[in-house]
C-alpha cells in the first residue's frame, strides 16, 4: 500500500491528524522522530543532529518500501524530509547535498499540508509561532518543485479528520484502479 505523509508548520495538528488516519484506516503511524530526538537532547541541536534525524527519517522510508509488497495496510508519516531541508535551510541557510537525491527518490505517494488554522500552543521544543504562514509556503513551494503530489488540509476537529480522508479515499481508489 502506498504510504502518505502528515506535514506543515508547528502546531497545526499533524500528531493528531496522523493518528486518527492510522485508527481510521487499520494503519500505521509513524511518529515524528525530531520531536522525540530534539525533546530527549540536554543541549540546543546541531547541523549534525538534524542530519541524524533526516537519516532516520530516510531509513524508515527505506524499510517500509521493501516492506510494501506485502503491505496490507497504509502507513502515515508524520512529517518527513521536505520538513527538515527547510529546516536546515531556515536555521542553517544550507542543506546536505545527499538530502535532494533522497527527497526525489523516496516520494510519498501523498502528502497532506496541514494549513496553520489551529491555534498556536507553544512547547519545549517549538520555535516558530510567528513564521507558520510562511513555512507554510515554503513546504508548499519545495512539494511543487519536487513534483510530490499533496493537499491542504484545514477546519477543526472532525472537519480537519474527514477532509483528509477524502483525499486518503481517492488514494486508496486510484491504487485499485
Amino acid at each position: 500500500m502506498p504510504w502518505i505523509v502528515v506535514t506543515g508548520p508547528e502546531s497545526t495538528g499533524k500528531s493528531t491528524l496522523s493518528a486518527q488516519l492510522a485508527e481510521s484506516y487499520g494503519g500505521e503511524v509513524i511518529p515524528e522522530y525530531a520531536r522525540s530526538y530534539v525533546e530527549n537532547l540536554r543541549r540546543p541541536y546541531t547541523f549534525s543532529d538534524v542530519e541524524t534525524i533526516a537519516r532516520r527519517q530516510l531509513f524508515t522510508a527505506c524499510k517500509l518500501k521493501k516492506a510494501a509488497n506485502s503491505a496490507a495496510h497504509l502507513v502515515f508519516f508524520d512529517t518527513f524530509l521536505i520538513l527538515t531541508k527547510v529546516w536546515f535551510e531556515e536555521v542553517y541557510a544550507c542543506c546536505p547535498l545527499w538530502l535532494d537525491a533522497a527527497i526525489r527518490t523516496n516520494k510519498p505517494a501523498l502528502v497532506l499540508l496541514c494549513l496553520p488554522d489551529l491555534p498556536w500552543k507553544a512547547d519545549a521544543v517549538r520555535e516558530n509561532g510567528t513564521r507558520r504562514r510562511y513555512l507554510l509556503n515554503r513546504y508548499q513551494s519545495n512539494l511543487e518543485y519536487y513534483g510530490i503530489p499533496f493537499q491542504k488540509i484545514a477546519g477543526k476537529g472532525s472537519l480537519r479528520l474527514k477532509r483528509a480522508q477524502k483525499h486518503v479515499n481517492t488514494l486508496i481508489e486510484k491504487s485499485y484502479e
